[in-house]
């Protein structure tokens, strides 16, 4: 009897054993393969290194041409047949998680290169580049100022050959005119990251980095001005591509930007009923402030959608009385920073970072798309700054354009600006989420996940009573969190059912209660940026719904700091497999 247990228990060692075997080999292919991914990622795009934080090849301008996209897709083809070789159920629950990541970005890369082909039709993505090239250089100190600006000089003497490439990878039929317009407009600004960030120093380098920076800068300035000229004389004119990619074309890339189980057509359907959802809110909310102001009022049983908007907006124009100065946001945005971080401090809400996060006016460059957005270090550069971006309003608006924006952007709704971009929005958010040690996961975040906790984070803050649980501040986060719901709507609705501008700004305006010149802004950005207006309903319901199930299997232990340090603790991974990783469900896969 002895016998047959000791033979029983050493044939479920060998099993064991076996297995842990098999695990242990299967995770360090997977781990060499990750760090080889990411290794080789920086021969495709020097600019995009030196944005991550990996600094070998800072002194290098991309590649743009057609040798050099067939040279990536060799690679990533390669990648993925060197992924499927890797059987997942070998792997352990973290390498899981990361497999998947690998494979949506591997196969995404792809579907970019062979089928989206942006490259042949997006001159914006080119100036982009250009001007991310010198800026991530000089925005941040991981270097000697030195040598940061001997590779500047570098890149800007590779600029007339990057340009070049661009402008034969493009193809003028294929370029939407809205595009071909923001490249124009974007353009100029690598001139002015020249001015405001290398000139300054032409003083105090030594002489033959100044006279190597000069002919550099000449040969750049002369490079730009010469594209500038392509842009407007040559592919304006000729410019006659559509802007709306189509439903085969949109469900893919819209599959790959979320990596989420909901398809088009049930985010549409989710969103429209979340649209007549937080317009009741948003009348209950306005009820209260409009009663404020006249206590006789008898409000309907039964009131119609008019009537609600009505009283929507009379409440909303109490909050539209607190207007910025036209060049205040920049500083009333410091202030609201400082504000919500002690206040998630007070209330306990989560684990405040301490890395460093400065407020700046946007690199013009960038300008065109948002009016702010959070630049937090690359996840491979640890304590340097973020970058709370705001963009100035444009010089040439009128005095009504003026009102319009600082309407919508009140002092309400800076607060909620700040709150979504800075704390507990995306610098803390992004500060936390890359301590976690997988590099890969950390490059590969999910917009969803990152856009979906600042719009959560959006609630959060609110129902935890900041600014006193003033309603006004409510209505104007459900306002915001509207904007997020339509945003979602005219997505897809620009791109697949051809909704025109007319019916989208008629949406954003009275349907969600944007003024115009948000509403405008929004029309060139959904043209611009297929897929991506999705993400933050997308990720909003996938947190909320996560939350719910996780507070619902902790009961009592449920805190509002332990359930966010726990998400924020696995990096920027999509919702799903947070969600799995936190309750120990089965990690979700492609296939599935």
């Amino acid at each position: 009897m002895k016998s047959a247990v000791v033979t029983a228990s050493l044939a479920t060692f060998c099993l064991i054993a076996g297995n842990t075997f098999a695990a242990n080999a299967a995770d360090q292919a997977f781990e060499a393969l990750a760090d080889q991914y990411l290794n080789e990622r920086i021969e495709f795009s020097p600019v995009e290194a030196t944005a991550i934080g990996d600094h070998r090849a800072d002194d290098r301008l991309d590649e743009v041409n057609a040798a050099a996209r067939n040279r990536e897709r060799k690679a990533y083809r390669g990648y993925r047949d060197a992924l499927a070789a890797i059987d997942p159920e070998d792997l352990s629950r973290a390498n899981q998680v990361d497999a998947e990541i690998l494979r949506n970005d591997i196969e995404s890369t792809l579907f970019e290169l062979d089928t989206l082909e942006e490259w042949a039709w997006n001159p914006v993505h080119y100036v982009r580049l250009s001007g991310g090239s010198v800026y991530g250089l000089l925005s941040r100190d991981f270097a000697p100022l030195e040598q940061r600006l001997d590779n500047a000089a570098a890149r800007l003497e590779q600029l007339p050959r990057f340009l070049e490439q661009a402008r034969t990878s493009l193809q003028p039929e294929r370029v939407p005119k809205i595009h071909a317009e923001t490249a124009i407009q974007q353009n100029p600004g690598l001139v002015s990251i020249i001015e405001a960030m290398i000139v300054p120093q032409l003083e105090v380098v030594p002489e033959a980095t100044r006279a190597r920076l000069e002919a550099a800068i000449e040969a750049a300035k002369n490079a730009i001005a010469e594209h500038q000229t392509w842009l407007e004389e040559e592919l304006l004119p000729r410019a006659a591509g559509d802007f709306r990619i189509g439903a085969e074309l949109f469900d893919h890339k819209l599959a790959y930007a979320l990596n989420s189980p909901l398809s088009r057509k049930e985010i549409k359907t989710l969103a429209e009923g979340e649209y007549a959802s937080v317009r009741n809110q948003m009348y209950e909310i306005a009820k209260q402030v409009y009663a404020g102001m006249h206590p006789q009022t008898a409000f309907p049983d039964t009131p119609d959608e008019a009537y609600k908007q009505v009283i929507i907006r009379a409440a909303l124009e109490q909050a539209y009385r607190q207007l910025p100065p036209r060049d205040g946001i920049v500083d009333i945005a410091t202030q609201n920073l400082e504000q919500a971080s002690n206040f998630v401090v007070e209330h306990n809400i989560v684990t405040m970072p301490d890395d460093p996060v400065e407020i700046i006016v946007m690199p013009e460059f960038q300008r065109g798309v948002a009016l702010a957005y959070l630049d937090p270090p690359g996840p491979l550069d640890k304590g340097q700054k973020a970058f709370y971006a705001v963009a100035p309003l444009p010089t040439d608006w009128s005095d009504e354009q003026v009102r319009s924006f600082l309407r919508e952007y009140n002092l309400l709704s800076i607060q909620n600006l700040t709150i979504h971009e800075g704390v507990p929005g995306h610098y803390l958010q992004i500060a936390l989420s890359n301590r976690y040690p997988s590099a890969l996961r950390s490059v590969l975040w999910s917009g969803p996940f990152v856009e979906g906790w600042a719009v959560y984070a959006e609630s959060v803050m609110i129902d935890a009573g900041y600014l006193d649980h003033d309603p006004l501040m409510r209505l104007i986060q459900l306002k915001w969190y509207l904007r997020a719901v339509t945003n979602a709507i005219i997505d897809s609705a620009i791109h697949v059912d051809g909704m025109t501008r007319d019916e989208a700004m008629k949406l954003m305006i009275e349907g969600g209660f944007q003024e115009e010149r948000e509403a405008a802004g929004k029309w060139v950005r959904a043209q611009l940026t297929s897929a991506q207006l999705s993400t933050y309903f997308v990720g909003y319901q996938e947190h909320a719904a996560m939350r719910e199930a996780i507070e619902d299997a902790w009961g009592d232990e449920f805190t509002l700091r332990r359930y966010h340090d726990q998400a924020l603790s696995y990096g920027s991974p999509p919702v799903k497999f947070v969600r799995a990783l936190i309750l120990n469900e089965e990690i979700p896969r492609s296939d599935d």
